[in-house]
């Protein structure tokens, strides 16, 4: 409980600030972020080119080094003096994508500098320890220092070059290399007119991040009708911040295809709390408004409620919840509420957003068979090499990505399929799940 208020007292301190705001204090932290490591940095690369003869030379990579920052703080500029949170998508793709260019050059240079430091320490420390000793032998900048400190700049340079080519590859390719992902899962309790019941799973789409990259979209749905999928589970995050960003993709997402049905429920930023509304009468009709788009898109929409699916006079339930996370993010969701008319189920699906719910309120409190997440976005950026399965996500939510299970209870959080903030994916492709049920 202390844990919990302490989030919610943040919610409440950074809730004071409204969007613009918000922006102001960002633009300062990262004016200051950027001077502070462009400056070290370009200590080093001066190293670097120390040996280059011609000084036209060195004045070009100059200006392409200085060129990087002043374009990324004129932007920022730029875009505070625009009308930047009004309810258009376009701005904040724009403002994701420089986000984007932000990681690609910053995380190298991160670095960089950090192999340029420890040269810078190494030195301070052997001239203390020759004042201390009372040696007139002060180290000076000879050749072989000068030697030594280019050599450890240019294995940061090198170093700096792997995240800055993944990072890249990640914003062009990455982030629309989709990935299908097979499981086969067994239970003694699954009727057997479902049997081989094949589900897809999709999860976390932020339509409004595909602005301009309609035809990714098309071939991703292609690649889930392929499948020909029985059912088509969606856990939610349709949009980034408001409805608007669903203009002109109904008919595209509508295209979705299944045989027994389509389902879904909301996600966080479904609810778009993360904009400042003029009132709570238009936030709610935005709302309304995602609502509608579900239907439209040909989704039966789980609002804390379940649903039979029946084959051949045999069912299972399936059951949708509102958003349930752990704070600071907001509780939608009522578990209890939305199993009512599905005990009597001899097997039982969960939709729930957030994967903490399953720790928190399915596993040996419910006969709740199998819950489908997704949220996480395995922080679209992540290793995931044979056994080895890593991404910095996995210290705010353990159970991030993949398939988990406890007792007989099975928990399966989906990668994702779009992305928001970081315009791209590195080595966390985005994810369709492919769910094969069978009678154990």
């Amino acid at each position: 409980m202390i844990k919990n208020r302490f989030y919610y007292a943040i919610l409440q301190r950074t809730n004071k600030f409204n969007m613009k705001e918000r922006f102001i204090m960002i633009l300062v932290f990262f004016t200051v972020f950027i001077l502070l490591v462009d400056l070290y940095s370009f200590k080093g690369i001066k190293l670097l080119i120390s040996g280059i003869d011609s000084n036209v030379l060195k004045n070009i990579i100059y200006a392409a080094y200085w060129l990087v920052p002043v374009l990324i703080l004129s932007y920022l500029y730029y875009f505070r003096t625009l009308q930047p949170f009004d309810r258009e998508p376009r701005i904040f793709k724009n403002f994701f994508m420089l986000a984007g260019f932000f990681i690609l050059f910053y995380i190298p240079k991160l670095i960089f500098i950090t192999f340029h430091l420890t040269e810078d320490i190494i030195h301070i420390v052997k001239w203390i320890a020759g004042k201390f000793s009372g040696s007139s032998n002060i180290p000076t900048e000879n050749v072989q220092g000068i030697s030594r400190s280019r050599f450890i700049s240019q294995m940061g340079l090198i170093l700096a070059a792997i995240p800055f080519t993944s990072i890249l590859y990640g914003m062009a390719k990455g982030r629309f290399n989709f990935r299908i992902v097979h499981e086969k899962l067994s239970f003694a309790n699954l009727p057997e007119a479902f049997n081989g019941l094949k589900i897809i799973h999709i999860s976390d789409i932020h339509i409004g991040s595909f602005l301009g990259h309609e035809g990714q979209v098309k071939k991703a749905i292609d690649l889930v009708n392929e499948q020909k999928p029985d059912v088509i589970l969606f856990t939610g995050d349709l949009v980034n911040n408001f409805a608007e960003e669903l203009t002109g993709w109904i008919p595209v997402l509508s295209n979705l295809k299944a045989k027994y049905g389509k389902y879904s429920i909301l996600g966080n930023h479904d609810y778009c709390d993360y904009f400042d509304w003029k009132d709570e009468a238009e936030k709610a009709q935005n709302l309304e408004n995602i609502k509608q788009a579900h239907n439209d898109i040909g989704f039966r929409l789980l609002l804390n409620e379940s649903e039979f699916i029946n084959i051949n006079d045999q069912k299972i339930g399936l059951i949708g919840v509102e958003n349930w996370g752990l704070p600071p993010f907001p509780q939608y969701g009522n578990l209890n509420k939305a199993m009512n008319g599905s005990m009597d189920a001899p097997f039982n699906i969960l939709m729930s957003h957030d994967p903490s719910h399953w720790d928190a309120e399915v596993i040996r409190k419910t006969n709740i068979d199998l819950t489908l997440s997704g949220h996480t976005h395995g922080m679209q950026f992540g290793i995931e090499i044979g056994n080895i399965k890593w991404s910095p996500v996995k210290y705010k939510y353990p159970r991030w990505a993949g398939l988990y299970k406890e007792n007989n209870q099975f928990l399966y959080v989906n990668r994702g399929f779009g992305y928001i903030g970081f315009p791209g994916r590195v080595g966390m492709p985005p994810e369709i799940t492919v769910l094969e049920l069978n009678k154990a």
